[in-house]
């Protein structure tokens, strides 16, 4: 079974940065990869997906503040975010999928202070 680790969260200022990274425990045949958050009390939400390409899609709300990229090794994945607001505090889940599978990390807890 494959495993998603998240890392990278934490507590920041608003403005500030943070960088969020997963890998997955063993390389497969990968056809995109997301970051999706969810706040307390709200729907989980897509932040940004990058599929096999590099085509990348971007929620209006982070927008020319964050960016997702693969690494160098096929199974990672990375979502920087800069130009932090109180309002991007949630759970961050990183998101693998292929044709008739989908895996999911535990979650990367990011708090943005005001």
């Amino acid at each position: 079974q494959v495993q998603l680790v998240e890392s990278g969260g934490g507590l920041v200022q608003a403005g500030g940065s943070l960088r969020l990274s997963c890998a997955a425990s063993e390389a497969f045949m990968i056809n995109g990869m997301g970051w999706y958050r969810q706040a307390p009390g709200k729907q989980r939400e897509l932040v940004a997906t990058i599929i096999s390409g590099g085509k990348t899609n971007y929620a209006d709300s982070v927008k020319g503040r964050f960016t997702i990229s693969r690494g160098n090794a096929k199974n990672t994945v990375y979502l920087q975010m800069n130009s932090l607001k109180p309002e991007d505090t949630a759970v961050y889940f990183c998101r693998m999928w292929q044709i008739a599978r989908d895996y999911w990390g535990q979650g990367t807890q990011v708090t943005v202070s005001s």
